[in-house]
C-alpha cells in the first residue's frame, strides 16, 4: 500500500493527467466524427483513442514505477556513529551528527547513532559497513566490546576516526594501530593551511590542493608515516604551535588485519561540519572505509 506523501502526491497527479488525456480523447472522437461541408469527409483532428490510451498508460507506469522505487530505495550499507566520551567532551558533537546523517540522507547510505557501547557486540556490528568514532574520548569500551570490534574489523569492517578519535582508549595497542596515532597536544584553533598529498583519493577529490581553513590543530606522540598512506598534511609555517616539523600528517587511511581505517584530524568546531568541503572530505572517508573506494595500499600520499 502507497502511504508515503510523496507518492500519493505523486499518484493524485498521475490520475489527473489521465482524467485529463482522456477527456481530450473523446473531445478528438467528437470533433472528427464531424462531416466536412467540402467533401463529406471525416477529418481526425487527435491520433486514434486507443493509441493516445496505449502511450500514456506506457509513460505514466514508468513515471509511477520510478516514483515509487525512489520511494522504497534500500540503503547502499549502513553506519554506525559512536560518540561516547569519559573525557573531553566537544560541543560540536551534535553538528557532527546532523552532517553524517545529511551526508547518509543525501548520498543513499543509512546512520544510526549511539553512544551505548553494549552495541559492540558481533551481532550489532555485523549490521553496518563502517562504524565511525566521531569526537570520542577516554576509555570506551570493556574487554569484551573490544574482542567485538577487533573481531568486525578482521572480518572486514570499516574504521572512520574524526578528530578526538586519537585522543581514546591509550591504552589499548590495537587500536592506537587502528586510528594510526594517538593524539599529544594542540595550540588554539586558528587558521592554516592543509596540503592534499593525494587528490585522487575519495576524501581528497575536490579540495583545492591547499586548502584554508580553520580549526584545532593536533600534534601527534608519534609520526604515523610508514605505517600509513598520507592523504594530507598540515603547514606548520601558516599557524602556530605546530610540534611534528615539515612532515605533519594530518589525514590518512590504511589497510589492518583485513578492515580498512581511515582517520581525518580535523573536526573539532561546530563550524567545521557545516563546510561543504569538510563534509566532502567526510563522504570520501566513509566511502573508503566502506570498500567502494580504491583501497589503501595503493592510494599513495607518500612524498
Amino acid at each position: 500500500m502507497i502511504s508515503s506523501p510523496t507518492a500519493i502526491s505523486m499518484m493524485t497527479g498521475v490520475f489527473h493527467f489521465m482524467a485529463i488525456s482522456f477527456g481530450l480523447v473523446l473531445a478528438g472522437r467528437t470533433v472528427g466524427s464531424q462531416p466536412n461541408t467540402v467533401n463529406q469527409q471525416p477529418r481526425r483532428l487527435l491520433p486514434c483513442g486507443s493509441a493516445i490510451v496505449f502511450v500514456l498508460t506506457a509513460i505514466l507506469g514508468v513515471w509511477l514505477h520510478r516514483g515509487v522505487a525512489a520511494e522504497s530505495g534500500d540503503p547502499r550499507f549502513s553506519v554506525l556513529v559512536f560518540s561516547k566520551t569519559t573525557g573531553f567532551r566537544h560541543d560540536s558533537i551534535p553538528q557532527g551528527i546532523a552532517a553524517l546523517e545529511a551526508l547518509g540522507a543525501e548520498h543513499g547510505f543509512a546512520v544510526d547513532r549511539t553512544e551505548d557501547a553494549a552495541r559492540f557486540s558481533d551481532a550489532v556490528l555485523a549490521r553496518y559497513k563502517v562504524v565511525v568514532f566521531l569526537n570520542t574520548t577516554g576509555n570506551i569500551l570493556d574487554v569484551g566490546e573490544k574482542a567485538a570490534f577487533e573481531r568486525y574489523i578482521r572480518s572486514g569492517g570499516g574504521f572512520v576516526g574524526i578528530h578526538s578519535a586519537s585522543d581514546t582508549e591509550y591504552g589499548w595497542p590495537w587500536y592506537g594501530r587502528l586510528v594510526g596515532t594517538w593524539f599529544a597536544s594542540h595550540p588554539e584553533i586558528q587558521r592554516a593551511t592543509v596540503h592534499i598529498a593525494n587528490p585522487d583519493h575519495p576524501s581528497m577529490k575536490g579540495l583545492p590542493l591547499l586548502w584554508e581553513r580553520t580549526d584545532e590543530w593536533y600534534n601527534f606522540r608519534s609520526n604515523p608515516r610508514g605505517a600509513v598512506q598520507v592523504l594530507a598534511t598540515l603547514d606548520e609555517a601558516t599557524y602556530s604551535g605546530g610540534a611534528m616539523g615539515a612532515d605533519h600528517p594530518i589525514a590518512w587511511c590504511h589497510e589492518m588485519e583485513g578492515g580498512r581505517s581511515w582517520y581525518t584530524a580535523m573536526g573539532h568546531t561546530q563550524e567545521s561540519y557545516a563546510e561543504p568541503l569538510f563534509r566532502l572530505h567526510l563522504l570520501g572517508g566513509i566511502e573508503s572505509a566502506a570498500g567502494l573506494a580504491a583501497n589503501c595500499k595503493s592510494a599513495g600520499g607518500r612524498p
